[in-house]
C-alpha cells in the first residue's frame, strides 16, 4: 500500500472551537462555531424528519444531518463576519461568498485524494440537492434564533432586533416543517432546568402564535 502523507484537515477543523459568532454584539452567552454547527445539525436532521413523517417529505435525513455539520466549516480560514457586514451590500455578499468557496477547497486539498469527493458532496451546499439546502437553511436560522432568545431570557437587549429579523425569516420560509418545529418544540426551549424537571401542562403556558400552514 501506498504510504498515505499526513493530513491537517482535522487540525484545521478541531479550531473551529475557536472562532467566536456574533462577534460586533455583546454576549451574555459566549458561541463558537462548532457549537453552531451541532445545533444546526441536530435542527436540520429534525426538520427533515419532521417532513418525512408528517408531510410525506423525501428527504435523506442523515446525509442532510452531515452537510449541516460542515455548513460552516470553511470559516476556520475566514472567521465568522456578522450578518450586517456579509449582508451589507450586493458586492459584499458576493465578495464573501467568493472567499467561503475558496476557503471550501483549501480545506477539501488537504485531504487524502480518494476521501476527497465524498468530503465534497457534503461539505459544498452546492452540491446538495435544492430541497436539502432549504432544510440546510432553515435550521440554520432556527440555531440563530434560538441563541437570540436565549441572550434575550438573559436580559440581553442587544438581541431584540436579530430575534426580530430571524423571526420574520423563518416566517418568509413558508415551510410546514419549520412552523411544526416552532410550535412543537421552540416552546420548551424558553423553560429553566426546573421547569425541564417538571411535568407542567403546556396548555397553562403561554405560547407565540406561529400556526401550522396548510
Amino acid at each position: 500500500m501506498t504510504q498515505i502523507p499526513t493530513s491537517k484537515f482535522y487540525a484545521y477543523l478541531s479550531r473551529l472551537r475557536w472562532i467566536k459568532r456574533w462577534g460586533l454584539m455583546r454576549n451574555a452567552e459566549s458561541e463558537n462555531v462548532v457549537e453552531h454547527s451541532w445545533d444546526v445539525a441536530t435542527i436540520a436532521h429534525a426538520l427533515a424528519l419532521i417532513g418525512n413523517h408528517y408531510y410525506a417529505g423525501q428527504f435523506d435525513a442523515n446525509a442532510i444531518a452531515t452537510a449541516a455539520l460542515y455548513h460552516d466549516a470553511g470559516e476556520v480560514i475566514t472567521g465568522d463576519l456578522p450578518t450586517p457586514i456579509k449582508y451589507h451590500s450586493k458586492n459584499l455578499t458576493r465578495a464573501y461568498q467568493h472567499i467561503e468557496a475558496l476557503a471550501n477547497q483549501e480545506l477539501l486539498a488537504l485531504l487524502p485524494d480518494k476521501l476527497r469527493p465524498a468530503y465534497q458532496q457534503v461539505f459544498l451546499l452546492e452540491q446538495q440537492p435544492e430541497n436539502h439546502r432549504r432544510i440546510i437553511k432553515a435550521a440554520d436560522t432556527l440555531a440563530a434564533y434560538l441563541k437570540c432568545r436565549i441572550e434575550l431570557r438573559a436580559g440581553n437587549l442587544e438581541f431584540k432586533q436579530a430575534a426580530l429579523q430571524n423571526r420574520q425569516k423563518l416566517e418568509s420560509y413558508r415551510m410546514r416543517e419549520v412552523d411544526f418545529f416552532m410550535r412543537v418544540f421552540m416552546p420548551d426551549c424558553e423553560l429553566p432546568l426546573d421547569g425541564l424537571l417538571l411535568d407542567s401542562a403546556r396548555a397553562n403556558r403561554p405560547m407565540e402564535a406561529f400556526q401550522e400552514r396548510g
